[in-house]
């Protein structure tokens, strides 16, 4: 009997060529989509779960309480040293700090350097405990010993071969940002992808104290500085509450009073690296699940796609049922045969559609190269996916083949024989109503996601267009590699001697960077700290002008005198601080960062980190040893030989340093890497759910051409024009367009609505977007059935009235 089924299957396949590549083509593109996104998504969730004891291995977090909280992902250096110690049920504890903008040099035995390189993401300081707490394969060293002094470094394979080629790294030495030389001891494998972790350095953590200089001892027992990584494995069986309450006795213990109020530690799960946003991670988990959905959606698409072609279809073999019927083959006979087709078209679809993902997956690896993917088309086939894919498989075959095969075997063998080649009336093809209801649903999902993606685009267009409120155009970049103030004057001045370099000025960062923990400070004559902290921002007296940054009050600094003891704020200080005008701060003293300074002026707002977060108060202060970059206005005329005569001047200057040059609005837009990796998926997904919809709109237009074919001929023979008749087309489809628009609008505004609350700056909904969308769907539905209805429309009545 089964191979009596796949042979007739194969024949009418074969017969019926047209429709059976449209349904390949539709459940494919559906089913590669569904692939891909449960690829990512279950990519995103692999992240450091492949540790031993990642179930009971918690993330460390301290929260910073004032007027508001700030979260922060780090601890103070001594904590992780004081769970190790005092508390039993801690199995083990690690410590990390993380180094960006480091350079390592390789010696060349001569005096000088063979190679130098800036690391910015891959290294780390750690403790041996790290190899412990974390699953990490050994080539060579000991996991036990080999960080456990200081000067030690640990490279994986890839940095080794990376740094001395195919020789063997242990012993050898490696120097660290022109300071310290460090001997290889250690040899590990590359971490995989799916790790936040995934460090190729890691530098001995006893290393730091030197590193540091004189407050070296002092710094490593600090608990008011939050800097450090800390990672916990309790015991087998120990609740994670146990952990969580010896936090307040340590608090109490190590802290005085008002740091201790201050001072908030939390443990989260390790999972949390990668999908807390509070915290740093990059993929929440609201974005994985509501990609699910659309994995979903889009499959679910297709699925409807293939019932309307087959529902369609199933008109041209009433013939054949009735005979089959007649013959004896039963109700269930009829379904098995039906359903074995739908088994035949998927499982074509599916080889199809991991083809499709095949060529897919590296543009998507490529896209999302910041979030380190690291996709394969072969992961299907590992144990926890084949589980997911088998289920999707039988899903896609039950839901697109029972209903159509439900359908066709009820027909009335009579009716069918008496029908003669496949005309049956449009009730006896199944339920209009479901027909129509499948039809609604993909409207609904077509216009949910062109919703989707307008506000997106309009949000995105909005960040990059928005005023920051200071200059970035044609502002250049630079390292400024030391913090000796005498040669940062002969960096500045050097640079403004260049062609094409109209301003020079020397600060920590650009005003709008990655957030900064903001700190506490005392205003005027108060004696407690004030209720808020503020974002603090470093830059000579040359910042305000180059950033055009507006002073309302006051003036900018005087000079870059190393003792400078003035300070800038911003209007949102003012406001906080509850005074009435600008003027009302000039001349008042502020105690921050140890010292205390005079604020000599006010500057309007400007944003100092992407539009989620609202303009905090801010101050900027003048101080030498926190200048880590120059910034350039040059001339647009001629950039890249301004460029390449700043990279020749700085390299002569620090020719032991690697010189990186990054221009403003280039940093600024990563600030909108996440919304625009969204928009691209949202965009690709909306038009595979528009292709999808398109498919099946034509489908049910081949439907209704052919279950009106003798109601057309009777209407032309009665005189009814081409216009007349393809109304009766276009209103039937302009209903149910309309429906799944009002079920489609709500919901699309009740999501990206809640999606644009997590932007403080952020567009309005307006109706102009569901006018855009219900006219995109318009077009696009009249595109795809018109052909179809004029085709219908033009066919000779007499040619009509004859078929039936």
């Amino acid at each position: 009997m089964v191979r009596n089924y796949l042979k007739i299957s194969l024949r009418n396949l074969w017969r019926n060529r047209k429709v059976s590549a449209i349904s390949i083509a539709g459940l494919s593109i559906g089913l590669a989509c569904g692939i891909v996104i449960f690829l990512l998504v279950s990519y995103m969730f692999s992240f450091d779960r492949y540790h031993a004891k990642a179930d009971r291995t918690f993330w460390i977090v301290t929260d910073i309480r004032q007027d508001n909280v700030v979260p922060t992902d780090a601890t103070p250096r001594p904590l992780g040293e004081v769970l190790r110690r005092d508390v039993p049920f801690v199995e083990n504890a690690v410590r990390l700090e993380n180094m960006f903008g480091r350079i390592i040099s390789i010696p060349d035995g001569k005096g000088g350097y063979a190679k130098k390189f800036e690391e910015s993401r891959n290294l780390c300081f750690t403790e041996p405990q790290f190899f412990d707490v974390f699953d990490t394969k050994w080539v060579s060293g000991n996991p036990a010993t080999a960080l456990s002094a200081p000067n030690t470094v640990v490279l994986s394979e890839r940095y080794a071969e990376k740094y001395f080629g195919t020789a063997d790294p242990i012993g050898k030495t490696v120097r660290f940002d022109n300071q310290t030389n460090l001997t290889v001891t250690g040899l590990v494998k590359n971490l995989p992808s799916n790790t936040k972790l995934r460090y190729d350095v890691f530098i001995s953590y006893a290393t730091i104290p030197a590193l540091i200089g004189d407050r070296g001892k002092q710094a490593m027992q600090n608990w008011e500085g939050v800097s450090t990584l800390c990672f916990v494995t309790l015991r087998e069986g120990t609740p994670v509450d146990r952990l969580t309450s010896v936090f307040p006795t340590i608090r109490q213990k190590y802290l005085n009073t008002v740091e201790a109020k201050k001072l908030d530690f939390h443990a989260l799960t390790l999972d949390d690296l990668n999908h807390n946003p509070m915290y740093g991670g990059q993929a929440p988990r609201p974005i994985l699940y509501a990609l699910i959905i659309v994995g979903l959606f889009l499959v679910m698409a297709a699925c409807i796609n293939f019932i309307n072609i087959a529902t369609a279809h199933a008109l041209k073999r009433s013939k054949e049922v009735g005979v089959r019927k007649v013959m004896g083959s039963s109700r269930r006979q009829l379904i098995g045969q039906f359903m074995t087709e739908t088994t035949l078209v998927t499982l074509l679809a599916v080889v199809l559609a991991l083809v499709l993902a095949y060529f897919c997956l590296p543009m998507l690896n490529n896209a999302l190269a910041v979030l380190k993917t690291d996709l394969s088309i072969f992961d299907v086939f590992k144990p926890d996916s084949i589980r997911w894919f088998g289920s999707l498989l039988v899903g896609v075959i039950l839901l697109a083949g029972f209903y159509p095969a439900l359908v066709m075997a009820r027909f009335n063998p009579v009716a069918a024989l008496r029908a003669g080649y496949g005309q049956l009336t449009a009730k006896q093809v199944g339920s209009v109503s479901v027909r129509r209801g499948l039809v609604v649903m993909q409207f609904f999902i077509t216009q949910l996601f062109i919703i989707g993606v307008v506000v997106m685009m309009a949000q995105v267009r909005h960040m990059q267009q928005t005023d920051m409120g200071f200059r970035k155009e044609a502002i250049l970049t630079i390292p400024v590699p030391t913090s000796n103030p005498l040669k940062q004057d002969v960096l500045r001045n050097q640079l403004r001697q260049i062609a094409g370099v109209d301003q020079v000025a020397l600060a920590a960062e650009p005003p709008a960077s990655y957030r900064r923990i903001p700190v506490p400070f005392t205003f005027d004559t108060h004696t407690e700290p004030e209720k808020f902290p503020t974002a603090v921002k470093v830059g000579d007296k040359d910042f305000v002008p180059l950033f055009g940054i507006k002073l309302l009050a006051g003036r900018n600094f005087m000079n870059n005198d190393t003792t400078n003891s003035e300070a800038l704020v911003n209007e949102t200080m003012i406001k906080q601080l509850g005074l009435r005008s600008p003027a009302e701060v000039l001349g008042k003293q502020i105690k921050i960062w140890g010292g205390t300074k005079t604020v000599v002026g006010v500057v309007n707002d400007f944003h100092l980190s992407e539009l989620r977060e609202a303009i905090p108060p801010a101050t900027i202060l003048n101080y030498y040893r926190e200048n880590h970059v120059a910034a350039l206005k040059l001339n647009p005329a001629n950039l890249t030989a301004t460029v390449k005569a700043v990279e020749d001047n700085w390299n002569e200057l620090f020719p032991e340093h690697v010189f990186k040059a990054d221009f403003v609005d280039d940093l600024l837009n990563q600030f909108y890497l996440t919304e625009r990796i969204l928009l691209g998926l949202a965009q690709v997904f909306s038009l595979i759910a528009i292709l999808i919809g398109c498919l099946g709109l034509y489908g049910l237009v081949a439907f209704m051409a052919e279950a009106k074919t003798k109601e057309i001929g009777v209407r032309k023979v009665l005189g009814a024009s081409i216009n007349e008749l393809l109304w009766l087309f276009g209103r039937e489809f302009g209903r149910l367009l309309l429906i799944g628009f009002v079920l489609a609008a709500p919901i699309g505004w009740l999501l990206m609505n809640g999606w644009l609350r997590g932007y403080v700056y952020h567009i309005q909904f307006g109706w102009w977007i569901f006018a855009l969308t219900f006219g995109l769907v318009i077009v696009i539905t009249v595109l795809t059935v018109g052909y179809e209805s004029l085709k219908a429309a033009l066919t000779n009545p007499a040619k009509s009235l004859r078929t039936e």
